[in-house]
């Protein structure tokens, strides 16, 4: 957040965890676009040594953990949650809309490599249909949780 002039860490007793691939690409980025979000949200909390690099193999606790789904950015997870019998992901910037359960192939305009989104987004519908894992879609509107189903040899989200 932006305090007398300076960006400086929203929450400064947190410890951030960044993806050290996006970081590697973003931090790099010489486009404003790209460049403006990193240098007024990340770069502070770097610089305030508050971030630890991490990769898709990164566990919080044992029952949360990230998952590889790049594409829409370049080493981008999904947040996985598993307790007491119970079984959450939180999708990220996977999917934007729910309707891309069940055409995995819509290409998000900012998708970085969207080839390798399409092929992601399938798998992770692929994994999680008929699981009744509960999908948190992070760019859903309300509700925004649900799960995924296989019908008709295609995907649909299903609104809890």
């Amino acid at each position: 957040m932006l305090r007398d002039g300076k960006w400086v860490a929203t929450f400064p007793n947190a410890r951030y965890l960044i993806g050290g691939t996006e970081w590697d690409f973003f931090s790099r980025a010489e486009d404003a676009f790209l460049k403006d979000p990193v240098d007024d949200s990340v770069r502070p909390v770097m610089a305030e040594g508050r971030a630890e690099l991490v990769d898709d193999r990164y566990r919080v606790t044992d029952e949360v953990w990230l998952e590889s789904t790049p594409g829409h950015t370049p080493g981008h997870f999904s947040v996985r949650i598993s307790s007491q019998g119970h079984d959450a992901v939180i999708s990220g910037d996977l999917m934007h809309h729910p309707v891309q359960c069940r055409h995995p192939e819509w290409d998000v305009r900012f998708d970085n490599d969207g080839a390798l989104a399409k092929k992601t987004r399938r798998a992770f519908c692929e994994r999680y249909a008929d699981s009744g894992t509960l999908v948190l879609g992070t760019h859903f509107a309300t509700p925004s949780s649900g799960t995924i189903v296989k019908k008709d040899g295609s995907f649909r989200f299903v609104v809890a």
